[in-house]
């Protein structure tokens, strides 16, 4: 398992991107109490989402938000629910929590 960070560093609601992962590009959101991972790529041009470091959420933190066309993402579950990609998902990355720490499975 590889080491990603503390939940205690993410803001609640907030996200967070990390380049250099076991699985590529990858970004977490902190939500509702929970926390969700999935890869920085978006399903319909495959650039990276965030507008700038770890901002990839919209203005009011309740979905993600492609920097390239503005795609409107559930966070829950990575559908997109607005946007060129209508029906596409983001890709969820496995991974656990373990002592307040995400670990992404390699």
């Amino acid at each position: 398992m590889h080491k990603l960070c503390a939940i205690d560093g993410i803001s609640e609601p907030g996200s967070k991107g990390f380049d250099h992962s076991p699985k590529g590009p990858v970004f977490v959101v902190r939500y509702d109490g929970q926390i969700f991972v999935y890869a920085n790529n978006c399903p319909h041009l495959g650039v990276n989402l965030e507008w700038e470091p770890d901002r990839f959420l919209d203005k009011e933190d309740r979905l993600i938000q492609c920097c390239m066309h503005g795609a409107l993402f559930r966070i829950e579950d990575g559908e997109c629910l607005s946007g060129p990609c209508v029906g596409d998902s983001l890709t969820p990355v496995p991974h656990e929590i373990k002592d307040n720490t995400i670990y992404l499975f390699d």
